[in-house]
């Protein structure tokens, strides 16, 4: 345990946590010596062995399913930790989906902008919204991003409108749990070395997105969990309403 980021003692929930960047988040978050409930929408097994790693960490683990676009799903996450728990100090709200298909506006389907905000925007809301009735004061809420957010990602409007409006809604949000003593904060990759990004790795890609990094290299899911973790600690108990870029210096280049 790293003596500068002891979080024993508090209780923690990841959405999307059965793999990538949720998963090192809730690995990170135990090693800390925080108990951590794992959220994830379909990946059963996959869930259920990061719980199993969390609990070799000596600390409590639990696994949930649900889809975070319906607000039906959302309210019963927090519900659930609430009762696990008797409380909630720190939510990463980590969930969300990146089409893959390269689509220009001028193209992309009603089913598939719906289904992007639905799954990456409304979800953030819903999840927050419970949030902020579970957790208590001093507590962490930390959303994942993503470097798209703020610079754009053409061919992939449809993801970087949901995630710039994460921004905005971060500073709205932090403002308004401020007297709470809770932080609001928003981590933004760039590109990560994850299932999710696979696709766009493929034929050379990875390479090229390499070069194209100021630091010369693609994060890991751990990249990302060690600010977050940091945020989470007493650390970062003076930092709120912050977009946090974690991406080799790729949104200052070009």
């Amino acid at each position: 345990m790293n003596d500068l980021i002891d979080l024993r003692g508090r209780n923690a929930l990841v959405t999307g946590a059965s793999r990538g960047v949720g998963k090192a988040v809730a690995l990170q978050l135990a090693r800390a010596g925080a108990s951590v409930g794992i959220a994830y929408r379909s990946r059963r097994d996959e869930a259920e062995a990061v719980a199993e790693e969390v609990r070799g960490h000596g600390v409590a683990a639990w696994t949930a399913a649900g889809d975070l676009s319906r607000r039906e799903a959302a309210d019963a996450l927090f519900a659930r930790a609430a009762r696990e728990f008797d409380g909630l100090d720190i939510f990463v709200g980590n969930h969300g989906i990146w089409p893959t298909a390269d689509t220009p506006v001028a193209e992309i389907s009603d089913e598939r902008w719906h289904e992007t905000m639905a799954a990456d925007l409304h979800s953030v809301f819903y999840t927050c919204r419970s949030a902020a009735r579970v957790l208590r004061a001093d507590g962490r809420l930390v959303l994942i991003g993503s470097t798209a957010g703020q610079r754009g990602e053409a061919y992939h409007a449809d993801y970087a409108a949901a995630k710039g409006a994460m921004g905005s809604f971060v500073k709205s949000f932090c403002v308004e749990l401020a007297p709470r003593g809770i932080t609001v904060n928003c981590v933004a990759p760039g590109w990560v070395d994850t299932e999710m990004s696979a696709t766009a790795f493929r034929n050379g890609g990875r390479e090229r997105i390499a070069a194209s990094i100021p630091i010369g290299r693609i994060a890991t899911a751990e990249d990302v969990a060690g600010p977050v973790v940091f945020l989470c600690s007493e650390l970062g108990r003076h930092v709120t309403g912050e977009i946090l870029n974690v991406n080799g210096g790729a949104v200052l280049a070009g």
